[in-house]
């Protein structure tokens, strides 16, 4: 059976078997080697390409097939499991690779002609509206807070505190009373919350801290409260408190 070929170009001899295959309706694991190979040297007469390098792989190709038809003829090898070993195995693998990358070049064409009618407009907003910082509303920002809830965070932190000190080695040698200016933990507090953006009370605390640093430390951020450079949070009752930059 022969059939007309348009003579056109193709990306290789397995494009070219491929489209026989697709003329011809055939299953590719099962394909009519003589046909198919009497149809491939048509187009291959047929053909005017000039380029060697090009008709050499055709030509290639052409012995492939016409190998895999020589034994086709001959009584059918088995494998070490008593397996007949069919001719055209590898011949499929190679048309079924080459489909699939095939298949995934147009997918890949298609994401580019579609990607290809995306635009992308640059931002033509203000400075002046990107720098804008809505004002700190007090009422707002210690919304909730009460003295009560104040009270029982800083017995918490207390206590917290409490738990940290060794009871052993607390009672080694003198300890001796820290003192702790307002001033000098201001400048503290603000620098950390400034490089830091948002931490916890406790990280403004040294290790071991006692109640007079604790007491000023908590004086300190009240006043920044009540002056809207940092706004509080607490997700649980006793927890630690947040402290967020303004």
């Amino acid at each position: 059976m022969s059939i007309s070929v348009k003579l056109e170009a193709f990306d290789g001899p397995l494009d070219l078997l491929l489209h026989l295959i697709d003329k011809n309706k055939v299953n590719i694991f099962d394909i009519p080697i003589a046909e198919i190979t009497e149809q491939y040297l048509e187009y291959i007469n047929a053909s005017s390409e000039a380029d060697m390098d090009i008709r050499s792989e055709f030509l290639v190709m052409a012995a492939t097939l016409l190998d895999i038809k020589a034994k086709m003829l001959l009584p059918r090898q088995v494998d070490e499991e008593g397996e007949e070993i069919d001719p055209r195995a590898e011949l499929v693998e190679k048309l079924l690779e080459y489909k699939m990358y095939k298949y995934i070049s147009y997918d890949l064409k298609d994401r580019y002609i579609d990607g290809s009618q995306v635009l992308y407009k640059e931002s033509t907003v203000p400075q002046e509206i990107l720098d804008y910082e809505e004002p700190v509303d007090l009422e707002q920002l210690l919304d909730g807070v009460t003295l009560t809830g104040l009270n029982n965070l800083f017995k918490s932190l207390i206590k917290r505190q409490a738990g940290r000190v060794d009871p052993v080695r607390s009672k080694f040698g003198t300890i001796e009373k820290e003192e702790f200016s307002v001033e000098e933990k201001t400048i503290f507090i603000e620098a950390y919350i400034k490089e830091h953006d948002t931490c916890m009370f406790t990280d403004l605390l040294t290790d071991g801290a006692g109640k007079t640093e604790i007491i000023v430390s908590f004086l300190v951020v009240l006043e920044m409260i009540k002056s809207g450079k940092v706004k509080v949070k607490q997700t649980e009752l006793f927890d630690d408190i947040f402290l967020i930059r303004v």
